[in-house]
């Protein structure tokens, strides 16, 4: 089977029980700056091109991704979208 190139998006974020310290230095700063904004959370974005025969395998092989090296599934949470990639 050929394979098939999909582009990836994964979100990586503190879980929501978790203290986001970057967050909280983030919004003091804002509200220093004149701006109302509660509730501000850091997380990091990944995009990239993976080949896999199906966009399910393609979402396997991310997740797979994400539980190694990603995230850490201790302290995070993520989220993936897969989509065609038009070369």
């Amino acid at each position: 089977m050929l394979m098939a190139r999909f582009k990836v998006r994964v979100e990586v974020w503190l879980k929501d029980e978790l203290v986001d310290a970057e967050g909280k230095t983030v919004e003091e700063a804002l509200k220093d700056l004149g701006y109302n904004v509660f509730g501000v959370r850091v997380g990091k974005v990944y995009t990239f091109i993976v080949e896999s025969k199906s966009p399910s395998e393609a979402e396997r092989i991310v997740v797979d991704m994400c539980e190694r090296l990603l995230a850490n599934p201790i302290k995070d949470k993520y989220f993936v979208s897969v989509s065609s990639h038009e070369v």
